[in-house]
């Protein structure tokens, strides 16, 4: 499975950002999908994910409810975070993970998003 996301970049705060994630590869084995950041110094972060085998509205972090909507196109392959009402914290690198049914993880190359005036 491979991830390419895109999408990144700076945004004032109140403003709005849409990540994209790509996906090829063996994609019947995939289990979840989600996104999580990291900012310097402190391990990754789960902020949302949803599952494949269902059509369900996803989990997310506390911090991002509310304000992040995490969606799919499983024709084109193709994960969306769609990010509203963002903060200076959440400032961070952005990685589209996957999961597969044997519990074998992928990540992304990460793309980074930085709110600031």
């Amino acid at each position: 499975v491979q991830l390419v996301e895109s999408g990144g970049g700076l945004v004032q705060p109140g403003g709005s950002l849409r990540l994209s994630c790509a996906a090829s590869g063996r994609l019947f084995q995939v289990y979840n999908m989600g996104w999580y950041r990291q900012v310097p110094g402190k391990g990754r972060e789960l902020v949302a994910r949803m599952y494949t085998s269902n059509n369900n509205n996803g989990d997310y972090a506390d911090f991002v409810k509310g304000r992040f909507t995490i969606s799919r196109d499983s024709a084109k392959n193709t994960l969306w975070l769609q990010m509203t009402s963002l903060k200076p914290d959440d400032t961070a690198v952005y990685y589209c993970h996957a999961v597969t049914y044997g519990s074998r993880e992928y990540w992304g190359q990460g793309t980074q998003v930085t709110v600031s005036s």
